[in-house]
């Protein structure tokens, strides 16, 4: 298991070399853990979380984790959209673009995010 983790994290170091999220543009960052996802808008510039969300607040908890996930994305969207964030960085995390990931992203552009 511990190898699965550092191949993870060597994944996500080599992503984060490449994005980078400022205040007009920030980073979309995805976290999985086995049972919740969580997303959050950060500015690298300043090295501040502008908004954070995660599936433990959404209401509908009966709901499988993929529907939990792509709510998540609206949510976080329609709170970006409020703050005049249009445009976003995104950074799977390490974790491949499949599943709950993918539903976070695809939520996101419905909810009105560019990216």
């Amino acid at each position: 298991m511990l190898g699965k983790k550092i191949k993870r994290l060597k994944a996500h170091r080599k992503i984060r070399m490449k994005v980078f999220g400022t205040k007009e543009k920030p980073r979309l960052s995805v976290f999985r853990s086995a049972s919740y996802i969580y997303a959050q808008l950060i500015d690298d510039e300043s090295g501040k979380v502008l908004l954070s969300v995660s599936d433990l607040k959404v209401k509908s908890s009966k709901a499988k984790k993929v529907e939990r996930a792509m709510e998540v994305g609206k949510i976080i969207a329609k709170e970006a959209v409020s703050k005049k964030i249009e445009k976003v960085v995104f950074d799977r995390g390490g974790f491949v673009f499949h599943g709950r990931v993918k539903a976070v992203a695809d939520g996101a552009r419905e909810g009105g995010l560019k990216f």
